[in-house]
């Protein structure tokens, strides 16, 4: 019992210890910046920038602060920041975030936050701040076993007392209830996270188990979780009596020049498809943040967003055809193609639901799970279609990280046992504040030190798996209480009766210990349906 409680001290010292680490030491690993000054651009480093000044950010570098863009258009991927699996164009006006990254482009930003205050920092001291607040659970079994040590010497001494027979008083000194209790929940729990191993799931400690097993809500991030933030061309709608294959072939020949997530997609399409896109465009003109122009057989062609093909450019739709523009399936992003100032083509991009999600989340209410909940940063449009699709009880949109953790704060505060499943930095106080935080195992590395549990990226059946693993880890852990408090109640009722003796309750006692303990470290049962359990009840029922 020595080495357990050593063993629990040091577990649960390397994880702290590790957590903090992670969130002092997690930096934007930008060092120094370019200072837009009267003299000109100077670079200084990062801890002297200071609200005000005017930073230069350009293609492929880490947005060093908050602020809002002073001049020039870009891209920025904030994905890992808010969720959004697609670039978001800025303009001037526009804010942007500590540790987003600027995909295309050249910037210059108004800082609005200093170093130490930016959200990404807030982020960081909202981890350690959930991390602090989490309490150490004391083992159940070890706190009851303790419990039960001074009843034991009291009724020794009782029976002494009435009997004045030292053989009786000594046979219930011999049946002791912490060997029992106190091996009995460690083994069985070892054995069930070894369980969850061979499924690809790691497990930070048994309480994480117990939380799993007494959830009955669980709330997903939708990027890379439910989805598999790879965005994807889903349709390609011809226009002015183009056809679907050969738009779609001029727009992966100007795509692929300027490669981005959807231009990506666009030209994997072409790919799959098996289209071979020849240069047969002249002089390509990219604008940032809006598109791409070229000529092919001396028309000028258009690819972009649709501010910049009919805002911009004053591109038209076709006669007649306005009304099947009207009819876009409105759950997509939109790609715009353009010849000749007409409009030719619409390509629909999605980020593509997992297959099996929608059957996880229907098996996790045959389980228990009565609360499935989608949080999310990416836009109303998408998160309702996927909403829709995998068939989650309520979502929320366009959801900051610090609303994730309010959001499940309130959801404790309400009664309920949470379970967060995310993958990103955005989900990180998330993660932390639930009951059990669980994340991918491809996702950000700090979702992954934060979460209590991780699962592999392959599959999110590993989330039935979990919930199996738990709630049949449960049932074994009441089935062993009753167990041993009934044999050992029992055994101290013989010995003061004087009809068992001493030794005889010492080998009993020693025998349904080891039986105990053997069962522990057996696989638990797959074909038993496990025993539901409502939250709250386990440590009555313990």
């Amino acid at each position: 019992m020595f080495l357990l409680e050593i063993g629990e001290l040091l577990e649960e010292w390397t994880r702290k210890k590790s957590v903090e680490d992670l969130a002092r030491c997690m930096s934007l690993n930008v060092d120094r910046v370019w200072v837009r000054t009267p003299q000109g651009e100077i670079l200084v480093p990062i801890s002297q920038v200071q609200p005000g000044d005017a930073v230069i950010v350009r293609a492929g570098g880490i947005i060093p602060a908050d602020g809002s863009i002073l001049e020039g258009e870009c891209t920025v991927n904030q994905s890992s920041l808010t969720g959004e699996s697609i670039p978001v164009p800025k303009h001037p006006g526009s804010m942007v975030y500590a540790g987003t990254v600027l995909e295309e482009g050249e910037c210059v930003l108004e800082v609005k936050q200093s170093s130490g205050q930016s959200r990404y920092d807030q982020i960081v001291h909202m981890i350690e701040q959930s991390e602090q607040l989490k309490s150490s659970v004391e083992s159940k079994a070890a706190n009851l076993a303790d419990k039960l040590v001074p009843y034991t010497f009291a009724g020794s001494i009782l029976n002494f007392i009435l009997s004045r027979n030292i053989t009786r008083a000594l046979s219930v000194l011999m049946v002791d209830f912490s060997c029992a209790l106190k091996l009995a929940m460690p083994l069985a729990v070892i054995s069930a996270m070894r369980e969850a191993g061979k499924s690809h799931i790691t497990i930070k400690g048994g309480k994480f188990l117990e939380a799993v097993a007494a959830a009955d809500t669980i709330v997903f991030d939708k990027t890379g979780t439910l989805t598999h933030a790879c965005p994807k061309v889903v349709q390609v709608i011809p226009f002015g009596g183009k056809t679907e294959t050969e738009m779609l072939r001029l727009a992966a020949c100007l795509e692929e020049h300027f490669p981005h997530s959807m231009a990506n997609a666009v030209v994997e399409e072409a790919k799959i498809r098996g289209l071979i896109h020849e240069e047969y465009h002249s002089k390509v003109e990219y604008l940032v943040a809006h598109g791409i122009a070229s000529t092919v057989n001396g028309e000028r062609v258009l690819i972009g967003s649709a501010h910049f093909i009919f805002e911009d450019e004053h591109c038209v739709i076709p006669a007649g055809e306005a009304e099947r523009f009207e009819n876009l399936p409105p759950e997509y992003s939109h790609l715009y193609l353009s010849i000749g100032g007409q409009l030719a083509a619409v390509i629909c991009i999605s980020d593509p639901l997992r297959e099996e999600a929608k059957s996880v989340l229907a098996a996790l209410r045959t389980l228990g799970i009565t609360n499935l909940i989608m949080l999310t940063g990416d836009s109303h449009r998408a998160a309702s279609t996927i909403a829709a699709q995998v068939g989650v009880d309520e979502f929320r949109s366009e959801v900051l990280p610090a609303d994730k953790a309010d959001f499940i704060a309130h959801l404790r505060k309400s009664g309920h046992t949470v379970l967060m499943v995310g993958d990103g930095i955005n989900d990180s106080p998330a993660l932390s504040e639930a009951d059990a935080g669980i994340a991918i195992s491809d996702g950000a590395a700090i979702a992954r030190e934060i979460a209590d549990i991780t699962i592999a990226a392959d599959s999110l059946w590993e989330l039935v798996e979990l919930r199996r693993i738990s709630l049949e880890l449960m049932t074994r852990i009441h089935s062993n209480y009753r167990f041993v408090i009934g044999f050992n109640g029992t055994l101290i009722a013989l010995g003061m009766a004087g009809i068992i003796s001493p030794a005889t309750s010492a080998m009993l006692h020693n025998l349904s210990t080891l039986a105990v303990s053997l069962r522990s470290m057996s696989s638990l049962p797959k074909n038993k349906k496990p025993v539901l359990l409502i939250p709250g009840n386990i440590s009555k029922s313990l």
